[in-house]
């Protein structure tokens, strides 16, 4: 088994496969960082696919545990670990070593064909001629001096980010048969020759998370500043909410005593 894990990644820290030979009801197997152990209750599994699964998926943190420069829980599941595990998935895959069956199971593969051509298509197709409609609100808004965001929020009951993101989905070439989440995501790509490289790699063998850690942290790593700033506006705003909140706890606080004290 370890030697499969090789296969998968070589050029990992040591670390220790170990088969607990039990059976438990909390989990299927755990990564212990400090002694670099891989724990599995095979007696869990009943098949190779499934023994498989649960090793590469602690494969994954033992990856992510001794490559993170900052710290990490070898527990928690990020999408940085999701995009390290379905990377190993993948390409244990294309080995032979694993079959997950919803390529190989016909039943899947038409219920796959049906989720993606007639709901996350048809509501990626939606949201895009959403935007080109709301495109036109806009225009409209401009050209009798009415404002857009008191149109969206007021008359249509919607968060006019949305409704931007939307006119912005719809001025984009992205297929919308990736569904609308991923439209969202390769939206975030501000490099053009970047998203389509990224919305290629969704199409062939990259998951969202995979995306999300090669194509928009790299394109983000391109314009440091545009990410700072972001950053710095998102904590400026976690301050201000939480400097309200304070303010009317110690303002509550004094209500109280101050009721206390008079009777």
């Amino acid at each position: 088994m370890k030697n499969l894990l090789l296969g998968l990644d070589p050029n990992v820290e040591e670390f220790f496969v170990i088969f607990s030979g039990k059976k438990s009801k909390k989990v299927n197997g755990l990564y212990k960082p400090a002694s670099r152990e891989i724990i599995i209750h095979n007696k869990n599994m009943q098949t190779d696919n499934a023994l498989l699964y649960t090793v590469i998926h602690e494969f994954a943190h033992h990856i992510q545990f001794t490559r993170t420069h900052s710290p990490i829980s070898a527990r928690c599941h990020t999408g940085a670990f999701r995009a390290i595990f379905h990377s190993l998935l993948f390409t244990a895959e294309k080995q032979g070593i694993y079959d997950n069956g919803f390529d190989t199971i016909p039943e899947f593969r038409e219920l796959t064909r049906r989720i993606k051509r007639d709901f996350l298509g048809a509501h990626g197709s939606l949201i895009r001629e959403l935007g080109a409609v709301l495109t036109h609100a806009m225009e409209l808004c401009n050209r009798h001096g009415l404002n857009f965001e008191d149109y969206t929020n007021r008359t249509l009951k919607m968060k006019s980010g949305s409704a931007r993101l939307f006119i912005r989905l719809a001025a984009m070439d992205i297929d919308p048969g990736l569904g609308y989440e991923n439209m969202k995501s390769l939206s975030a790509i501000r490099d053009p020759a970047l998203r389509k490289q990224a919305e290629t790699a969704l199409k062939a063998d990259f998951s969202p998370d995979m995306v999300h850690t090669g194509f928009i942290k790299k394109d983000e790593a391109k314009d440091p500043l545009t990410a700072l700033t972001a950053e710095k506006k998102r904590l400026e705003k976690t301050i201000a909410s939480l400097n309200g909140r304070l303010a009317a706890v110690k303002q509550r606080l004094q209500e109280i005593t101050q009721r206390n004290a008079i009777n």
